[in-house]
């Protein structure tokens, strides 16, 4: 089952893409129960974040300015003094980001659930502006530098970024087979640990392309130990699951002749 374009008719119109994106991790972790070895385990997450919101117009003039404040008297117990602190230089009501999360979680369960291996699917708002992309490439980058084997996959065609390409630029390295335009929808994987008697910072780049097979990713689980991961095999079970391909003939079969 080729690619497809989830954010783009006819796909935007046979069902919204968080419908796949919730689906596709789980049906990753069922297709990993098969691959991975024995002392291994997958699990997936899935979370649809909310964008900061600010109120401008709900800054207090009189918070911590007065009244009676409950503080610590130093010896332990709680005291109730009409002291005041300081009053603070912002006092804003806001909500923090809360980004959108669809990813697989690969475990050791030989070192105490130690997370070995990650799979970070990408969704539009991973990346409609710089804090948010920001955010995702820092998060990918902190699981790196713990020596877990991180592989982003893009398949947001309405947003030209290349968060992969960003990632090995925030660890210091830029990937040179990505050109000079690095491609909006990708796999990369990226791993940073012992190689041997070196310790390398080693990645995976596979441009993606609509119409043709997904690609099969090394999934990293140690240092001498890694797993031909088909992503087609998901992909196309996650997309039958939601009824994609008989949505679309049916789409197809109803649209009159040109």
């Amino acid at each position: 089952m080729p690619l497809r374009d989830h954010f783009r008719p006819p796909m935007a119109n046979v069902g919204p893409w968080e419908e796949f994106h919730f689906m596709w991790p789980a049906r990753m972790v069922i297709h990993l129960r098969a691959l991975l070895p024995d002392g291994y385990y997958a699990g997936p997450q899935a979370h649809m974040g909310s964008h900061v919101a600010i109120d401008a117009g709900a800054y207090e003039e009189n918070v911590l300015s007065s009244g009676r404040y409950t503080v610590d008297d130093n010896g332990g117990g709680v005291a109730t003094t009409a002291w005041a602190p300081p009053r603070p230089s912002v006092a804003v009501e806001v909500e923090l980001p809360d980004y959108d999360e669809y990813a697989v979680r690969i475990y050791d369960e030989r070192f105490d659930r130690q997370l070995v291996a990650a799979i970070e699917i990408v969704s539009p708002g991973n990346k409609d502006r710089p804090e948010s992309r920001s955010d995702f490439v820092a998060k990918c980058a902190a699981l790196v530098r713990k020596g877990v084997a991180v592989s982003i996959v893009d398949l947001v065609t309405t947003k030209h970024f290349n968060l992969y390409a960003d990632l090995m630029e925030l660890l210091g390295h830029d990937d040179p087979t990505l050109g000079d335009e690095p491609p909006a929808i990708y796999v990369g994987t990226c791993r940073w640990g012992p190689w041997g008697k070196r310790t390398l910072l080693q990645a995976w780049p596979q441009a993606l392309t609509v119409g043709q097979p997904l690609p099969i990713v090394p999934l990293w689980l140690s240092e001498d130990r890694v797993v031909p991961f088909d992503l087609e095999i998901s992909y196309q079970q996650a997309s039958e699951d939601l009824d994609i391909p008989k949505k679309l003939r049916a789409r197809a079969a109803a649209e009159p002749a040109a």
